[in-house]
């Protein structure tokens, strides 16, 4: 009897070889892809990718996975969170690409073109970033598959579920689960783990959402059981941005309930004398994220707050 192959890949994107894990089943199936390091410095969704596509080649499995445990080589060679460095951008602000742009930009066309494309499901993974503290959570965008979308947040398992809009209101565009969303592909953004840090309890959390994904869409029966509390699903996802460059000192931690009009934090001058800005939270919600670094640049990130 035939057993599940696992192949190691060279991806050509943007001029870079990119090493993928392309692991087919012994039965039909979807192609689903998996990428990581879309942010060179999330680690632990890198690693429990490494892990998780791994050992697939060991299980019963129908149809395709395609893995990518590292997208953005140069940021992570370069240990520079966020950006690539090459050109300063955001790779997850700047899908579906431009294929004649800047580096990020292209490697954002060529991902979507080569491998995005064509898929019948896509999981971005993600944690905080060097300087961002995290509360796990999986978003889905708005759209005609946004039902399958939901149900892929769901399963993967973590605290909060957060539906992103269209149109100008949204807190981010440009991402690999928009563009997907808006040619049909099912596709959600999986957050666990914060400040770089591979912790064992996000991989863990990470390779426990992917099976039970795997599951989901019938490419393996040996799911993880659904024993846990159900998400809590938030409405909206609010940026907050600082207007002043200072010393940034939040009074409210990840995970953490606020209210409309609650003070969650303040940027106060470097030498501690003047407060700058009083930060309040514009809506009730649950604070998912935060900059964990007290520096902040003026118009700099501050907060993400999950809007019920």
């Amino acid at each position: 009897m035939p057993s599940t192959t696992l192949t190691r890949r060279s991806l050509q994107l943007a001029g870079l070889d990119v090493p993928a894990l392309d692991i087919t089943g012994t039965g039909d199936g979807p192609l689903l892809t998996v990428i990581a390091g879309v942010h060179g410095c999330e680690y632990a969704s890198q690693a429990a990718l490494r892990i998780w596509a791994g050992g697939l080649a060991d299980r019963e499995l129908r149809g395709r996975v395609l893995a990518v445990p590292v997208l953005n080589l140069p940021a992570f060679w370069a240990r520079t969170p966020f950006v690539v460095p090459d050109d300063g951008k955001n790779l997850n602000r700047c899908f579906p690409g431009n294929a004649s742009g800047s580096l990020a930009e292209r490697l954002a066309y060529d991902t979507f073109t080569t491998i995005i494309k064509g898929s019948d499901a896509l999981i971005d993974m993600h944690a905080g970033d060097m300087v961002e503290a995290l509360q796990p959570f999986a978003l889905y965008d708005a759209g005609p598959v946004e039902d399958r979308a939901r149900d892929m947040a769901s399963a993967y398992g973590l605290g909060y579920v957060i539906r992103q809009e269209p149109g100008p209101d949204r807190a981010v565009a440009g991402t690999s689960s928009a563009a997907a969303a808006e040619i049909g592909i099912p596709a959600i953004i999986a957050e666990a783990g914060g400040c770089g840090l591979v912790e064992r309890a996000a991989v863990e959390a990470h390779v426990r959402g992917l099976n039970r994904v795997l599951a989901l869409l019938g490419m393996s029966d040996a799911g993880v059981p659904d024993d846990g509390p159900p998400p809590a699903y938030l409405r909206r996802f609010l940026w907050l941005y600082g207007r002043d460059e200072g010393w940034w000192e939040p009074t409210v931690q990840v995970g953490e309930t606020v209210a409309e009009g609650q003070v969650i934090g303040t940027i106060s001058s470097i030498d501690g004398t003047q407060t700058l800005e009083t930060i309040t939270a514009p809506a009730d919600g649950v604070a998912i994220f935060m900059t964990s670094s007290p520096a902040v640049a003026a118009n700099g990130l501050l907060l993400g707050l999950g809007a019920r």
